[in-house]
Parts: structure tokens; C-alpha cells; sequence
């Protein structure tokens, strides 16, 4: 019985628009939507867009979260000597290493203030202030090496240490 009372407002809903659709009787002027129009040529480039000449490697990460990522991995590659971690991270964060033991290198009071706003640890940028000196005067920039290791078990990311040579 529902079923028939639908099928009734149905046919009643139609009926106050006029008369039943059909083929012959469309009144539409418009012309048919196609899938090659311009509109989707431009959502599909702006999907595919490659990141030319863009040097920061973003990480996934907001600013500020990927800054104190960076901040954490400098600092545990140089407390430790080597770190295992994703490759576009040992990647990444060597930059910042290398500076440190420039910074380290270099041995003025300025050099030692910007250790201390980058590194966590007050100690390590003391003993790393001590100890670049002699262990990478025969160097010019270098001072680590990203080595890749195999893949991450869990979700097949491409992994590397990053380590002090």
C-alpha cells in the first residue's frame, strides 16, 4: 500500500511541473558538458605541478614542526655521530649539520651564540666547539655522509644513516 501511495506522489510531482518528460519535448539550450573542456584541463595541471628550483625539503610538515625536526636530528647526529633515519630527512638535516661544525670551526664568541640557538644541548655545542677544531682542520665542508640502507619494514620508506666523517 506505501508502495503505491509513493508511486502516486510521484506521478503527482511530476504532473505539476507539466507534462512528463520525454526525449522529444526537452526544452534545454544549453550545450552538453564534456570531460575535455577547459575547466578540467586546468584542475588536472594544477594537480601534476612539479615543484621546480624549490630548494627546502617541505617534509610533510608545518613550518614550525619541521624546523624543530631539524633542530632535534642536528642535534642527535652530532651527540652520537650517526643517526638512521629516512633518506630525504639525513638529506635534509645534513645541511644544518655541516653548518654547526663550520660554526664549531670558525670559534668566536658569534659562531658559538648561534650553535647555542639552533642545538638543544648547551654541553654537546661546547664539546663540539672543542673538538671540531682538530678533527676537521684539514677539511673544507664534507662532514657527513648519507649512506642508504635498506627499506623501512612497516611502510617500505627508503632509509639512510647519516653520519660524521
Amino acid at each position: 500500500m506505501r508502495v503505491l501511495a509513493l508511486l502516486a506522489a510521484m506521478v503527482a510531482g511530476a504532473s505539476a511541473f507539466g507534462t512528463a518528460p520525454s526525449l522529444s519535448s526537452s526544452t534545454f539550450s544549453g550545450s552538453a558538458v564534456t570531460e575535455s573542456s577547459h575547466a578540467a584541463r586546468e584542475t588536472r595541471g594544477d594537480l601534476s605541478m612539479m615543484r621546480h628550483r624549490k630548494r627546502v625539503a617541505k617534509l610533510g610538515k608545518p613550518a614550525d614542526q619541521r624546523k624543530a625536526l631539524l633542530r632535534a636530528l642536528t642535534t642527535e647526529t652530532i651527540r652520537h655521530g650517526r643517526i638512521k633515519t629516512t633518506l630525504v630527512r639525513a638529506k635534509a638535516v645534513r645541511k644544518h649539520v655541516d653548518h654547526m661544525i663550520e660554526l664549531g670551526k670558525r670559534g668566536d664568541l658569534h659562531a658559538r651564540r648561534q650553535a647555542l640557538a639552533w642545538i638543544y644541548d648547551k654541553n654537546l655545542v661546547h664539546s663540539l666547539f672543542e673538538a671540531a677544531p682538530e678533527r676537521y682542520a684539514d677539511r673544507q665542508g664534507g662532514y657527513t655522509r648519507v649512506l642508504r640502507t635498506m627499506p623501512r619494514q612497516g611502510d617500505n620508506a627508503k632509509m639512510a644513516v647519516i653520519e660524521l666523517v
